[in-house]
């Protein structure tokens, strides 16, 4: 099958939330690319909690958007509830998140991959990849096609080898209701490649018309919805309320009397589960001193009965589901319409990829996503536009797109997973990046949207929108700065509290004070006219944090020398003198680009990155 209609720059295996960013991205930049998924219907699915964002995701969607990616354009056609988080908090940790119509969600992204430029979806069963002396040639299907491709892109997500656990009852399945998928893994089991096995879960799906909502505490959206995408049209969708309830004491009693017929407490499930977001019997184990753990009751969707009950993942038998839901206030009469599960799949350790997400030992197979390890939409997503641009990146001889971690959360991440490795789902949080301070949600654009706009993903419509508020935020800045307030002016010394004023105060000093806000001073100056609500917060910040912020690139500037001084991939560490056989054995293992990278590999100290550095000076 030589035919050119076989033949792809780009191919995608996965329709998830990294192969969507990944498919979209080898697209937008030009290559003529394939995704490849199990079923056409479910591309962009979410699988599990309709949500995206949260505290460190909502960083990594801005990210996404600012690079050009779609998730942010997505959600915001598609959320019914929009929330700020930790607002109370400074801005390196606040955080947006938003409730989504799932089925919404999804046919919004399956019409924007199917109306994509030089893209095309399939839906075919990936059986092999075609490897040749190393490097990836192709795939073939279980149909029978084989397609020609110089870059693969795999984002199984949780399909792998997936084994579905219900109670002590288990089939193999990708997630509830379909097939897992086989053969990739034993395939790279075969070729050396360390794969190993984890383990998540979902709760049960809640009838809303079982539920008595009068008895439980109202959680509503902000206000004012405000959108993820630098470049939204606005929030569109009716915004609805979600509520909120505790499990008890009988809810945990009844749990605890189910463990014996738990697959997490039996010795059935073998894979490591998420730390972070645990199931519920694994709460009430590990926890027994609470008495009560929250859970909120997330809608499907606007036309759906479906609710979402967040907090009480889990895999028991649906009998005791049932009897520990009826437990919990509000639940009394609960029915349930799918039942909770867990599932097992492989991944790989992704300390066996490169900076770029390219495998070491397979050149031209990019992964993205749960195969190497993380969990969440937002993790996967970020990965899969990352495998997207250096796929292309590849095809055309280009230098790979590799974020630092002083630009991006995406940088933090991928850097984790590559240096540090994981052995349990990885998920994202603000203090897993030692520069936050400059990582904002608000300045995602000013830090990435140039990079997206130089490796071709900005298009020219973002590009100008980038550009006009680049260009509010200096005639903002330079506003305020010779904007004075005097002994004269009346008005101002009443409102703000300015009595002995003798010499007079610009505005860009009144916006120091921590006690007075940037808003209530535009109004009252009358800027809020000239210049929008995000200039004036992006000024704010800037002005009231300028010494933390300034602070923060100066020790980025001091750690720029070990994260750009390259360590070429034909350097060899088995004869190295001055490093110990420890140091030697885990800088050959995780194979590290740059000397911060092999700053950051456990075990490696301080003396050797020293010793490292003056050879690679020498070379």
């Amino acid at each position: 099958m030589e035919m050119a209609e076989f033949y792809y720059d780009v191919i995608v295996v996965g329709g998830g939330h990294a192969g969507c960013e990944a498919s979209l991205a080898a697209a937008r930049m030009g290559c003529k690319t394939l995704l490849l998924t199990l079923n056409v219907d479910n591309v962009g699915l979410m699988s599990c909690n309709p949500a995206i964002g949260g505290l460190a995701k909502g960083h990594l969607v801005k990210e996404i958007d600012a690079l050009g990616g779609e998730m942010g354009l997505n959600i915001d056609e598609t959320g019914i509830q929009f929330r700020i988080l930790n607002t109370k908090k400074g801005p390196a940790v606040r955080a947006s998140r938003a409730q989504a119509d799932r089925d919404l969600y999804r046919r919004r992204m399956l019409r924007v991959i199917q109306n994509q430029d030089n893209l095309h979806l399939k839906q075919l069963v990936v059986s092999r990849l075609i490897i040749d002396s190393g490097v990836v040639k192709g795939l073939e299907t279980r149909e029978g096609y084989v397609f020609s491709s110089r870059s693969v892109i795999l984002t199984t997500g949780t399909f792998m080898g997936g084994l579905i656990h219900v109670g002590l009852n288990n089939y193999e399945g990708g997630r509830s209701g379909e097939p897992a998928s086989f053969g990739i893994s034993e395939q790279l089991r075969a070729l050396g490649v360390e794969v190993g096995r984890l383990k998540t879960g979902t709760p049960a799906r809640l009838d809303s018309r079982s539920i008595d909502f009068t008895r439980l505490e109202q959680q509503q959206g902000d206000v004012d919805p405000k959108p993820f995408s630098f470049v939204s049209g606005g929030i569109k969708l009716p915004q609805i309320s979600c509520h909120i309830t505790y499990t008890n004491e009988n809810t945990h009693r009844i749990i605890r009397e189910g463990l014996s017929r738990s697959p997490l407490y039996s010795g059935v499930i073998e894979g490591v589960g998420p730390r972070y977001c645990p199931s519920i019997e694994d709460k009430i184990v590990r926890f027994p001193e609470k008495d009560q753990h929250q859970i909120f009751l997330e809608p499907e969707g606007l036309t759906t009965t479906e609710v979402y009950p967040n907090g009480v993942s889990t895999s028991l038998p649906p009998d005791v589901q049932v009897r520990f839901l009826r437990s919990i206030v509000g639940l009394e009469n609960v029915e349930i319409i799918r039942p909770g599960y867990a599932i097992e799949y492989d991944y790989i350790e992704p300390r066996q990829l490169k900076s770029s997400l390219e495998m070491k030992s397979v050149e031209g197979v990019f992964l993205a996503g749960q195969i190497n390890g993380t969990s969440g939409y937002e993790e996967a997503a970020a990965q899969g536009l990352m495998a997207g641009i250096n796929a292309v990146q590849k095809c055309r001889g280009g230098e790979p797109l590799v974020l630092r971690r002083d630009q991006g959360y995406i940088g933090v991440l991928i850097d984790d997973l590559v240096t540090l490795g994981t052995s349990e789902p990885y998920r994202m949080f603000t203090s897993r990046a030692e520069y936050r301070l400059l990582l904002r949600e608000d300045n995602a654009d000013l830090r990435l949207t140039p990079v997206g706009r130089s490796v071709g993903l900005v298009d020219d419509g973002r590009w100008d929108a980038f550009e006009q508020k680049r260009e509010q935020i200096s005639a903002a800045q330079k506003r305020v700065e010779e904007f004075r307030i005097t002994s004269s002016s009346q008005g101002w010394i009443e409102r703000f509290g300015l009595f002995g004023l003798k010499n007079g105060i610009s505005l860009v000093d009144l916006m120091k004070r921590p006690e007075i806000s940037v808003a209530e001073l535009a109004e009252y100056s009358g800027l809020d006219k000239e210049f929008t609500s995000a200039v004036m917060e992006q000024l704010e910040i800037e002005i009231k944090y300028q010494g933390y912020i300034q602070r923060q690139i100066e020790q980025v500037a001091r750690f720029k020398g070990l994260e750009t001084m390259k360590i070429p991939d034909s350097f060899t560490y088995e004869d190295l003198r001055g490093l110990s056989a420890e140091v030697r054995e885990k800088l050959d293992k995780v194979r590290p680009s740059t000397l911060g990278q092999a700053s950051r590999v456990p075990g490696v100290t301080p003396a050797a990155i020293s010793v490292l550095s003056v050879l690679l000076g020498r070379k």
